[in-house]
């Protein structure tokens, strides 16, 4: 019957640990100001936009899937 006590304490250490990572990861994501969160949007669209000028001329590979494959 020990082990039982065991298994519970671990399991709630692991339940404790979780919250206090998913703590930290809203608190970093708080921490940024709205224009900040603006200024990363943009340029994160204007990456993707020069990535998309640049492989316009490439043809874009199809993907097959289980409902395209002919049995």
């Amino acid at each position: 019957m020990r082990w039982w006590k065991i298994l519970g304490l671990a399991g709630v250490a692991g339940v404790a640990a979780t919250g206090v990572v998913i703590a930290r990861a809203e608190r970093r994501r708080q921490a940024y100001t709205p224009e900040e969160i603006r200024a990363r949007l943009r340029a994160r669209l204007e990456e993707s936009s020069g990535e998309l000028s640049r492989d316009s001329a490439e043809p874009v590979p199809r993907s097959v899937g289980p409902a395209d494959q002919t049995p």
